[in-house]
């Protein structure tokens, strides 16, 4: 498991061009969605969502709203991933029904509520703190499916290259719910894969003992 996974990481990149011609099983893209969903989340609320756009037309109407880049068309799986903004707030009810799945008594379950509302008091007093919040998680999830896709040889390129509101308009998303992360292409690479380049181990790892 080990060597799958080194292969994996020395696999992905920022795939430039996918191949139009090659399609996503649906057991794969199954596949790599379960990593993003089964990933970790702070107090396990799992404030994310996953739009998988195959629609070509969909596509087209948001590669303006990304740059023009290329990857968003001839990708064969285009993954928006949404942060949670709604689902993080007490008063939705949601952080208590997550709190719920772990079937506690209700005292404990209240001082966790009491608890999560009082660490959390600066980052839910807006929704632009709860965004800077839940999108940083839903970067964790981003990154296990990408990896899950190169352990599969699928490619990826995650794009922060957008105009948020534009993309949110034309997916119609209801911005009190959820707003854009990322914009996060899936398919198959058209050329090869250049020479990765990354900082040496020691550049960029120090242990404190």
């Amino acid at each position: 498991m080990k060597k799958i996974f080194e292969e994996a990481m020395d696999f992905r990149h920022a795939c430039k061009v996918f191949d139009e011609s090659k399609t996503i099983s649906d057991a794969d893209i199954r596949y790599i969605l379960e990593a993003g969903r089964k990933s970790p989340s702070s107090f396990g609320i799992e404030a994310w969502k996953f739009l998988v756009i195959t629609n070509q037309e969909l596509k087209a109407k948001l590669k303006p709203a990304c740059w023009d880049q290329v990857q968003v068309t001839s990708c064969s799986h285009l993954v928006v991933v949404l942060a949670g903004i709604d689902s993080v707030k007490p008063e939705s009810g949601l952080p208590r029904k997550r709190f719920e799945r772990r079937d506690m008594p209700e005292a404990k379950l209240e001082f966790y509520l009491g608890l999560y509302a009082e660490h959390l008091a600066k980052t839910l007093s807006s929704n632009e703190n709860i965004l800077a919040w839940t999108a940083k998680q839903s970067y964790i999830a981003a990154a296990n499916m990408m990896t899950a896709a190169a352990v599969l040889g699928i490619d990826s390129c995650p794009i922060e290259g957008f105009e948020k509101e534009k993309v949110e308009e034309i997916l119609g998303l209801d911005i009190e719910k959820y707003q854009l992360a990322m914009v996060l292409p899936f398919g198959y690479r058209l050329n090869e894969q250049p020479a990765q380049l990354r900082l040496d181990f020691d550049e960029v790892v120090a242990f404190i003992k």
